[in-house]
């Protein structure tokens, strides 16, 4: 089948769908693998019935048999109106309340946003120049097209579209790659062909090399002025200069954020110690604890990635980072990505054709492989849930990694250190104690926790899946590595499951591939 896809006014794809849809919800699951959608959407086609206005699709057999126009139709994440109106330590007296995870306003933090999350936006948009030199270009467009004469870029010129092009880059990142300046190159010719190199190669290649460097000299004027995300990088006299350098390496789009207007250094560790306080009560105030991480966002981004503490002294001055709404809040700042709704959104999707992609490749994965199948084919009760949690524990076996080193079970009277000593991060599954073991397949697991650097950061969680989910969230939190010996396993949780990059290596574009055809 053929669509056209409306993504937005400049934006319009050419899709052909060649298996047979059954469902909206496949639809979906086509729509955002091919076009790499990140936001949860709804989709409007055009009825042939009334005149081709848009329709809400709820069911597939809506649709023209043929050929359909789709308009893909961005959900935004839920606002708390209450958030911001809690300032101060007066209005903690307020009692507690459970409520699904609001999401911060983008208007009350000094962060980049993006309408539809994109962390890198494949077309780059070219922006506005000033007024005479867009005129220039205009005319030399017009020219170009007549008799393939190239414009005469003076320098002043040259100059005005290169610091245009550096903002705009850095509103996405402080620290892109020569082939994604490459990319914008590419774009700058294409929409302003009198530009192109009149040299043979791509066309744009002078325009690369430009950009490198306009976006190097644009670090170092921010740097000057004391933006937090270059700046972490300053070399210190005395001090080694080969150290690793701090950047966003996952598609964080807020890594490091400067400090509010208005604000400063020692109005935040006021902020952050009314946070502290609030978490030494026994009935945790949710709305002021979500304000105050919120306003001391920065400060504690610039703790963490500046002087990269120990997981437990984290614990002992950001308590409330590891509230399990907290942990969600905390990624949708620094990624803009909204991480349950996401992960579990293609969980739903994925773990069927990952169960069916293990059934049909088990020989090949010994008995690790075909143990958890069979432990799943036991199962009588909550058979969904159990097929998610055998989807997630397949995938470092899948990758051939330590699945022991990621997925742990003990007893509930044996929660010793014993269990945690060595675990860089895992999930630990606390088995009730009825005379099973702790590796007994029929075991009643009571709860699971998270852990990281041998500490219990997150417990009593009710499945796998949130674990796990937190556990991921809390990697880029504490802006951790990933462990060696698991790097593709949260590879593919980063890149297949929350869709952060497209940029996948052999091994987990080879499994995606394979599941996707499941």
């Amino acid at each position: 089948m053929l669509f056209r896809v409306v993504l937005g006014p400049d934006n319009i794809r050419r899709l052909t769908v060649n298996e047979a849809l059954d469902s909206v919800h496949q639809l979906k699951g086509i729509l955002r693998e091919s076009l790499q959608l990140t936001q949860d959407f709804e989709i409007q086609f055009e009825d042939p019935e009334f005149a081709n206005e848009l329709c809400n699709l709820s069911d597939i057999s809506e649709l023209p048999p043929e050929k359909a126009t789709l308009k893909i139709i961005n959900k935004a994440p839920e606002l708390s109106d209450d958030v911001s109106s809690v300032s101060s330590l007066d209005t903690a007296s307020v009692a507690s309340s459970q409520s699904p995870t609001s999401y911060p306003s983008p208007s009350s933090m000094p962060l980049r946003r993006h309408e539809n999350s994109e962390q890198w936006p494949s077309p780059f948009p070219i922006p506005q120049f000033s007024y005479d030199v867009e005129l220039r270009l205009v005319k030399g467009n017009e020219v170009y097209r007549q008799n393939g004469t190239l414009l005469d870029v003076s320098r002043e010129m040259k100059s005005n579209i290169l610091n245009a092009i550096c903002k705009s880059v850095f509103s996405y990142k402080a620290y892109p790659t020569k082939n994604e300046l490459a990319l914008v190159a590419a774009e700058l010719v294409k929409k302003h062909p009198c530009l192109k190199d009149p040299s043979m190669g791509t066309c744009y290649d002078s325009w690369t090399m430009s950009l490198f460097y306009k976006v190097g000299n644009y670090r170092h004027k921010l740097k000057e002025a004391g933006c937090s995300e270059v700046s972490v990088n300053r070399r210190t006299p005395g001090k080694d200069g080969g150290k690793r350098l701090k950047r966003a390496k996952r598609c964080e789009v807020n890594f490091l954020p400067d400090i509010p207007a208005g604000q400063c250094q020692a109005s935040l560790q006021l902020e952050k110690a009314a946070l502290m306080e609030e978490m030494k009560k026994r009935h945790h105030n949710s709305t002021f604890i979500s304000a105050k991480m919120e306003m001391t966002f920065s400060l504690r981004r610039k703790e963490i990635v500046d002087e990269e503490p120990l997981v437990a002294d984290v614990l002992t001055q950001w308590p409330a980072l590891f509230l399990e709404e907290q942990v969600y809040l905390e990624f949708y700042r620094i990624t803009g990505v909204p991480l349950k709704d996401t992960f579990f959104s293609s969980l739903d999707e994925y773990a069927p054709k990952i169960i069916k992609l293990y059934r049909s490749r088990s020989g090949a994965f010994g008995e690790d492989l075909k143990s958890l199948l069979d432990k799943l084919d036991q199962k009588t009760t909550n058979v969904v849930l159990h097929r998610k949690t055998t989807a997630l524990q397949g995938l470092p076996v899948f990758m051939r990694e330590n699945t022991n080193s990621l997925f742990k079970s003990c007893l509930d009277t044996d929660v010793e250190d014993s269990n945690l000593r060595g675990t860089q991060m895992g999930i630990l599954s606390v088995i009730e104690d009825d005379g099973a073991t702790a590796d007994t397949v029929n075991g009643n697991v009571r709860c699971f926790s998270v852990i990281i650097e041998e500490h219990i950061v997150v417990d009593d969680l009710p499945d796998l899946p949130t674990a796990l989910a937190l556990l991921f969230g809390l990697i880029y939190a504490l802006n951790m590595k990933y462990p060696d010996e698991l790097k593709y396993t949260f590879e593919t949780l980063q890149k297949v499951f929350m869709h952060l990059d497209t940029n996948l290596s052999a091994r987990v574009l080879s499994f995606r591939n394979k599941m996707l055809r499941m």
